[in-house]
């Protein structure tokens, strides 16, 4: 296929046509699809027909990031659905531009526009800018069907030559993942990762295609931050897993989750440079390294308390433990145990009843015995596979209570710790 066949099938979708056909295979299911292809290809091109279902099924992706009412109206590619923001942590990043008093932003790396969208309803001008042909036509299809055109210009160019001088601020997301045999940087730079890899340094790797090297993104985290420094304002996406080492000193670190998985991180520029944050969606809540060192570890108490992901990707367990009043059940364990229950959006609170060493027979003795029909495994600095354990003690599950059980470490000793989530009127999870 030559590089316009996907371009010519996508401005087909847009012709009424194209519309049309869009709207009668919405929703279609997808065992149902030869049908539906076989009889749409007796009155349209089997071409169109064929973009048509594809893009269907991609807004029923889309659905989980954008929800149904602007899915079902945008444009999508399968990398776009993939890398896009979702639309609740799109639109928090945008609030904190608007707070800033941002009223213009170049967006570089803009994918099919999610941000650029969050961007213009909170009403700042937006220069969204992709340097993949398909991927910018997605944009602009999006910001026409979305009514924001009149904010939004999509322009198809390589960010590294975009004068981003006449904006308040530069929002960049840049790619981070590795194409394959042949591959290229899907978004922003001209930079290819070639077959199955990168130029890496410090450490860094490419696993399953998703980089780690902060160098290795495209653009390269470098040019970002040289970038970000020149502007009046600036937030620079990251991938979550990057090491604190990497974060600029000129930058505020900000990991983001969203119903309690981390979604990513943020580095602000000309914000608070040195500030640790966590920020949890929906609300948001927002939680500040206040730079703690880290916790004792005790003795388990009456309550363990689970941190969401972005106060432990920020290394801010710390700052939980002491608005608990609480301490560690290991060193190198992310869970805080305490005496007392305490309300907090921080962590998930779990009421503890048992703790003994790992033991699968006296585990599945103690589920029989106070009739667990459902367990949930957690586990953190266990090999044990949690499925596998799940088959060993409830093989034939009836019983109609429900427990946890913590597969962890207790002061360097392997354990397990089972209990339930806090009742009502003791810390919300």
């Amino acid at each position: 296929m030559n590089d316009l066949a996907p371009l010519d099938s996508f401005a087909a979708l847009l012709t009424p046509e194209g519309l049309a056909l869009l709207d009668e295979v919405r929703g279609t299911d997808p065992a149902a699809e030869l049908a539906v292809a076989t009889r749409l290809r007796r009155d349209h091109p089997a071409g169109l027909v064929s973009a048509a279902l594809a893009q269907a099924r991609l807004r029923q992706r889309a659905v989980a990031k954008f929800g149904t009412a602007d899915a079902e109206r945008m444009f999508f590619t399968p990398n776009g659905v993939e890398q896009s923001t979702r639309t609740s942590v799109a639109a928090y990043r945008a609030g904190r531009f608007a707070a800033l008093g941002v009223r213009s932003v170049a967006d570089l790396c803009c994918g099919i526009g999610g941000d650029a969208i969050a961007l213009a309803r909170a009403g700042i001008r937006v220069l969204a800018v992709d340097r993949d042909p398909l991927t910018a036509a997605a944009a602009r299809a999006n910001a026409e069907a979305l009514g924001l055109a009149d904010l939004i210009e999509v322009r198809e160019a390589d960010v590294t030559e975009v004068d981003t001088s006449p904006y308040d601020a530069v929002f960049v997301d840049p790619a981070r993942r590795g194409g394959g045999p042949g591959g290229v940087a899907r978004r922003g730079s001209p930079q290819a990762f070639g077959t199955g890899g990168a130029s890496v340094r410090g450490g860094g790797r490419v696993t399953g295609g998703r980089i780690f090297d902060p160098e290795a993104y495209s653009p390269p985290l470098s040019w970002a931050v040289d970038t970000a420094l020149r502007a009046p304002h600036a937030a620079l996406k990251i991938a979550p897993g990057v090491p604190h080492e990497a974060v600029p000193p000129q930058a505020e670190a900000e990991w983001v989750s969203d119903g309690g998985d981390v979604k990513e991180a943020v580095l602000w520029f000309a914000t608070e440079p040195g500030l640790v944050r966590a920020t949890l969606l929906p609300g948001p809540h927002t939680l500040r390294g206040r730079g703690l060192p880290n916790p004792q570890v005790r003795s388990l108490g009456r309550y363990l308390y689970e941190p969401d992901g972005a106060v432990i990707r920020a290394h801010l367990v710390a700052e939980v433990a002491a608005d608990l009043d609480g301490g560690l059940i290991d060193e190198t364990i992310a869970y805080v145990t305490a005496d007392e229950p305490r309300p907090t959006p921080y962590a998930t609170a779990y009421e503890i009843t048992d703790q003994f060493p790992f033991h699968v027979k006296k585990l599945k003795a103690l589920l029989r015995e106070r009739e667990v029909g459902v367990l949930t495994v957690k586990k953190r600095g266990s090999a044990v596979d949690p499925e596998e354990l799940r088959r060993k003690v409830l093989p034939k599950p009836h019983g109609r209570n429900a427990a946890t059980v913590f597969l962890t470490r207790v002061a360097g000793a392997p354990a397990m710790l089972l209990g339930h989530p806090a009742r009502p009127g003791e810390p919300a999870a």
